[in-house]
């Protein structure tokens, strides 16, 4: 446990930002001692990613104080925050692909002016990642790089500018867990070089893992702060995040399959810069079972999961439902057959964001009337979809682009789920998600299996697919390279598959 200092490295007090009818932080505080890890804990929509926003100088609160070692500060804008050694690392990378990684930590750099001094500052960039423990080639460009490179390239970024306090968010969200656990190491180096290091995340065994403190935001405020995470258990830290006690962990039983619904041979697929993504897959998925593909991002899931949605054309191979040849299907005749897409990329790809959750739910099939739908009869028709679904939706009105991440995935799910498909497809359905709004999307998908539907689940969350799939394959370089059934899971074999071990 770090030792309390004179005064925190950060201290919020009474944090409030109101945006159109929401009020995102409501007297939020934290405070972050100097050399420790902080998780920052709460369901979706508590208030974390706008409290860290402040801090970052993304946001101005509408009241409360922001004091840096015990001096109230104002921060007027990001560059402002960096100046004062605040570095922020998003869930979505902000990184020039054409760049080198030198170049890309070059970018907004103070004093660079137009000159680069290539060779001193990949000397320095190389020196600064072997230092903190996260090697990256200085003169590599970023579309070369793996996902968790990228993600190196970030934090050495914010570390290169100065950043002594360091907001991390949902930074495992796309790695391995070799991957995620050489981070871990990292921020335990920064923290013991004095650095603050806050971390965004919903997955309480990283909080066990590698986090000195908690504090846990709910409805946008702070219900329990600097939490020892030594001496608080993960059932505790839930508790607080949902307010209630967690329901009986989902304990793991086996399928009973059924015949093939999805056979998929020799499947090849193209990414967007025109090489395979996808090589030679062969897959089959059976009623009644869930089948997990593990893979880190970037591997060629997006592509093969695409292909099958009928958003993608194979470049051959053959795609079969219920035995019937629906290779390069359009979407319509895809769903028609009885697939259902839940899609990574909520926002982007799952819902129409400026639509209401009434017309978002109309997406999956129009009820029946004509050309022309009445208000209330879109109303009454998502109560019947919520209720086909068994899933509780915010109001029908609700403008579907303001929803927190588990509320959109739950209007997702209730528009593909109500039709009772024979497949369906999930991409990564819980990633960003509470442990309650996880749970809930976990029943769902057990249920699914329960009717007797069949389930490919892509998720790069091990420990996801270890309680829920009956059999786990691992995507590499666009190959199937290993397959196991649910008797023998094993995280650690899986976890090597994904990094390309044997």
């Amino acid at each position: 446990m770090v030792a309390s200092p004179a005064a925190p490295a950060v201290r919020l007090r009474g944090i409030v930002k109101r945006f159109p009818g929401v009020v995102a932080c409501d007297g939020a505080d934290l405070d972050v001692l100097p050399g420790e890890v902080h998780a920052l804990l709460g369901e979706n929509g508590a208030g974390k990613s706008t409290l860290m926003n402040v801090l970052a100088g993304l946001y101005r609160p509408d009241s409360g104080e922001v004091a840096l070692g015990g001096a109230p500060v104002r921060l007027r804008s990001p560059r402002d925050a960096i100046r004062r050694g605040l570095g922020m690392v998003h869930q979505h990378f902000m990184l020039v692909p054409t760049l080198t990684v030198a170049e890309n930590l070059a970018l907004g750099l103070e004093g660079q002016g137009a000159l680069l001094h290539r060779a001193a500052l990949e000397i320095a960039v190389e020196r600064l990642g072997r230092d903190v423990g996260l090697p990256v080639d200085p003169t590599a460009r970023v579309w070369q790089l793996s996902v968790g490179e990228q993600q190196r390239v970030e934090i050495l970024k914010v570390l290169h500018r100065g950043a002594r306090v360091l907001l991390l968010d949902e930074p495992t969200a796309v790695l391995a867990p070799p991957e995620a656990a050489q981070l871990f190491d990292a921020l335990r180096r920064l923290a013991a070089e004095g650095r603050s290091i806050v971390l965004i995340t919903h997955k309480l065994d990283e909080v066990a893992a590698v986090a000195d403190r908690a504090t846990v935001l709910r409805r946008g405020r702070t219900v329990a702060a600097g939490l020892a995470v030594a001496s608080t258990s993960s059932e505790q830290l839930s508790e607080h995040m949902i307010g209630r006690p967690m329901g009986r962990r989902l304990a793991r039983s086996a399928g009973t399959p059924g015949e093939a619904v999805l056979e998929v041979r020799g499947l090849e697929v193209l990414g967007d810069r025109g090489a395979l993504a996808v090589r030679g897959v062969d897959l089959v998925v059976r009623a009644g079972e869930i089948y997990g593909l593990a893979g880190v991002s970037g591997n060629g899931q997006r592509e093969l999961v695409e292909a099958l949605a009928g958003l993608r054309r194979p470049a051959a191979g053959h795609v079969r439902l219920d035995g019937v040849e629906r290779t390069g299907s359009p979407v319509a005749e895809v769903r028609a057959a009885g697939l259902v897409h839940v899609p990574e990329d909520r926002q982007a790809v799952g819902v129409a964001p400026r639509l209401s959750v009434a017309e978002n739910l109309a997406l999956g099939g129009v009820p029946a009337g004509g050309w022309w739908v009445s208000p209330a009869r879109l109303l009454a028709d998502a109560s019947t979809r919520a209720a086909a679904s068994g899933i509780e939706l915010p109001a029908p009105a609700t403008v579907a682009g303001t929803l927190s991440g588990g509320n959109l995935q739950r209007v997702i799910l209730a528009r593909e789920l109500a039709a009772s498909p024979r497949l369906i497809v999930a991409a990564q359905p819980t990633r960003g998600l509470d442990v309650g709004a996880t749970e809930a999307v976990h029943r769902l998908l057990l249920d699914q299996r329960a009717r007797g539907a069949a389930v490919l689940l892509v998720s790069e969350d091990l420990e996801e697919l270890l309680c829920l799939a009956d059999r786990v394959g691992v995507l590499f370089g666009g190959r199937l390279v290993g397959e196991l059934a649910a008797p023998e899971l094993d995280a650690g074999r899986l976890g090597r598959w994904m990094t390309g071990a044997s």
